[in-house]
């Protein structure tokens, strides 16, 4: 027996892209994730019980909006995968700062490593070691990763994008993963 897959009601996926872009450009502008989930629906053209419908709560949607934004920005571009990040995160400094030093810090950056694991799975796909090493490595590579990215948006006054690309090119050379 097939299993039939719908495709996803518009209105769902309208209401959703309308909060994920409320959220990211809230958080942004007043630098804190304390936006309330009132103002977050007000400002997607919602009702606050639609936000309920679709989320257990404001984290969850604050996570879901940076996952979404991660997703659409960071792994649908082309070219040099290493500027393409650090661009992202340039770009989106004021919402990312807000994500790692709010409450739903820890879900933001589980939620982020789970996303990115996988494409950096592809890094060490050469390596000759067996799978769960290899998830391993992956899972490792991410969380150190995040780790020098958070710390470069959150501690630098001002973030230079292309002096952090070099730093993080010189990393990669340094793990024999530049090509």
């Amino acid at each position: 027996m097939a299993t039939e897959t719908r495709a996803p009601d518009r209105r769902v996926v309208r209401s959703r892209a309308a909060l994920f872009e409320a959220a990211v450009r809230l958080v942004s502008e007043r630098g804190t994730t304390a936006v309330p989930i009132t103002e977050l629906a007000e400002a997607a053209g919602v009702s606050r019980q639609l936000v309920y419908l679709h989320f257990a709560n404001r984290d969850a949607l604050l996570v879901g909006a940076a996952v979404d934004l991660a997703r659409r920005e960071l792994l649908t571009r082309t070219g040099s995968a290493l500027m393409a990040a650090v661009e992202h995160f340039a770009g989106h400094r004021a919402f990312y700062r807000a994500m790692l030093s709010g409450p739903c810090a820890f879900e933001f950056t589980r939620a982020l490593g789970e996303l990115l694991a996988p494409v950096n799975r592809q890094l060490f796909a050469a390596a000759e070691v067996d799978p769960e090493t290899l998830d391993d490595l992956a899972v490792f590579f991410t969380g150190g990763m995040g780790s020098i990215i958070n710390a470069w948006l959150l501690d630098d006054e001002e973030p230079d994008p292309e002096r952090f690309a070099e730093r993080l090119h010189r990393l990669w050379r340094g793990l024999g993963l530049a090509r």
